[in-house]
C-alpha cells in the first residue's frame, strides 16, 4: 500500500462504458480544487465485482481521500472536495461518508425501507429528474450504519472484502460494517441541495442480489445483531 499523500483526492470507478466514464469525468475535473490539494482520476476497466475493483483502484493511488462512484454519479456541486474534507477533518473518528443512508440498518435488508434514513440525491427515473430525499437534520453530518454505494468517500483504507462478497450488491453495507467493526463511524453530510446526480434510472432486486443478500448475513449477522442490542464494537468513538 502506497504511503497517503494527505493533500490528494481519488476519484475510484469501476467501468464498462468509455462514454460515461469520461462524462463523470469532466464533472470531476470542473470541481473546485482546494489550494495545495491534487485529484486522480483512477478508472478500474473490467473488474468482476465490485469489491475486487475497489481493492485494486485503492492500491493504485497514494491519495488518503479516496471517492468511490458508480459510473453514472455526477458529482454537481463544485465544492464537493473543501465539502469533503471539511467534514472529515471535523471529525477524525469519520471513516466512511455517503450521501444517503441508513441511521438504523433494517434486517430485511434493504437500507432505503428502514424507515430510519438520512441523506438526499437527485436521481432519474424515466428519464426526468427527481429529488429523493431520504431525511434532513440538523449539524454538518448525521451517523448511520449503512450508505448506499453511488458514492463512498474514505479517509482511511481498509480492504473491500472480496473474499465474501465477489459481485455488484451489498458490498457497499459490508464495507460499512466493516468501518463499524474497526472502531470507525460512518456518516451523511447535510446538504441543502443534492451533491450528485444518480442517473440510475430503474432499479431491481434479481437473484444476484437475493443470493448476495444470503452471503452477506451469513458474514455480518452476528454484527447487526450485536449493533441490534446496542454493543459496543471496535473502539471506543
Amino acid at each position: 500500500m502506497l504511503e497517503p499523500d494527505a493533500r490528494k483526492v481519488a476519484f475510484i470507478c469501476c467501468t464498462n462504458d468509455e462514454e460515461a466514464f469520461e462524462e463523470i469525468s469532466l464533472y470531476i475535473r470542473s470541481l473546485d480544487v482546494p489550494d495545495g490539494f491534487t485529484i486522480d482520476i483512477v478508472p478500474v476497466r473490467g473488474a468482476s465485482g465490485m469489491t475486487l475493483g475497489y481493492n485494486e483502484g485503492m492500491k493504485r493511488t497514494d491519495a488518503k481521500y479516496k471517492v468511490y462512484l458508480h459510473q453514472d454519479v455526477f458529482i454537481i456541486n463544485r465544492a464537493f472536495i473543501r465539502e469533503l474534507i471539511k467534514r472529515f477533518e471535523a471529525a477524525p473518528e469519520i471513516g466512511l461518508i455517503g450521501m444517503t443512508g441508513a441511521i438504523t440498518f433494517p434486517m430485511h435488508g434493504k437500507w432505503w425501507e428502514s424507515g430510519d434514513t438520512a441523506g438526499k440525491v437527485y436521481g432519474t427515473i424515466n428519464g426526468l429528474v427527481h429529488l429523493m430525499n431520504f431525511g434532513d437534520f440538523e449539524g454538518d453530518f448525521t451517523f448511520v450504519e449503512t450508505v448506499d454505494g453511488l458514492l463512498m468517500a474514505t479517509q482511511y483504507d481498509l480492504p473491500w472484502r472480496e473474499d465474501v462478497l465477489a459481485g455488484w450488491h451489498y458490498y457497499d453495507i459490508s464495507q460499512c460494517l466493516e468501518f463499524l467493526k474497526a472502531g470507525y463511524r460512518v456518516a451523511v453530510p447535510r446538504q441543502k441541495q443534492p451533491w450528485v446526480l444518480h442517473d440510475c434510472g430503474v432499479s431491481y432486486v434479481d437473484r444476484s442480489f437475493m443470493d448476495a443478500k444470503l452471503l452477506f448475513f451469513k458474514e455480518y449477522g452476528p454484527l447487526l445483531d450485536r449493533l441490534r442490542g446496542r454493543m459496543t464494537i471496535g473502539k471506543p468513538s
